[in-house]
């Protein structure tokens, strides 16, 4: 039985930051459980990417987690002519502001704890990440960027993600863009 989903006022979003433990942590994928539990730290000190928990305000239970950090969508991640004409006219990007490369938020990972599965948390977590940046977009960011585990496509494209070319060399994962124009427009 699939639930509606969890009421957002119930949740908070904290950056995570050392003061912050997370203590335990199952997604049901031992890679991203390894990376909030041992290795976000190390990232986070070296300035590689950044980590946000959205947690349940009452208990204080992480529920998910994501990370993110700097990315570009450059012309060079589309296979042809044609692909890259497509992304231009759908980006609606005048002559004067075509460039080899636009700026972009790369969504490295993104675990929802299996406790809280079905309750449309991941989505919730994409609006906060698109919010932050239509909303008080610091240093100009045009787009988000996942690099999406084959299973989890489906989601993304229900979340208004597009495909970066119509194939991949990689067998695991698809290059994904939502355009942050979308929510402006």
């Amino acid at each position: 039985m699939v639930q509606e989903g969890i009421d957002i006022e119930k949740l908070s979003f904290i950056w995570i930051r050392p003061s912050y433990s997370v203590k335990n942590f199952n997604c049901g994928d031992r890679d991203l459980d390894d990376f909030i539990l041992n290795r976000a730290f190390a990232f986070q000190k070296h300035l590689l990417s950044v980590s946000y928990a959205c947690a349940d305000a009452d208990s204080g239970k992480m529920l998910a987690y994501c990370s993110l950090a700097n990315d570009r969508v450059a012309l060079d991640n589309f296979k042809d002519k044609t692909e890259i004409n497509r992304f231009r006219k759908k980006s609606g990007f005048p002559n004067e502001k075509r460039l080899k490369s636009y700026p972009a938020v790369k969504l490295c990972r993104l675990g929802v704890d299996v406790s809280a599965k079905k309750q449309r948390i991941g989505t919730i977590i994409l609006n906060y990440i698109k919010s932050m940046f239509v909303m008080d977009n610091k240093t100009g960011c045009r787009f988000l960027t996942v690099d999406a585990y084959l299973n989890a496509v489906p989601f993304y494209e229900k979340n208004g993600f597009r495909f970066m070319n119509s194939e991949d060399d990689d067998p695991h994962t698809r290059l994904m863009y939502f355009d942050l124009m979308d929510l402006v427009a």
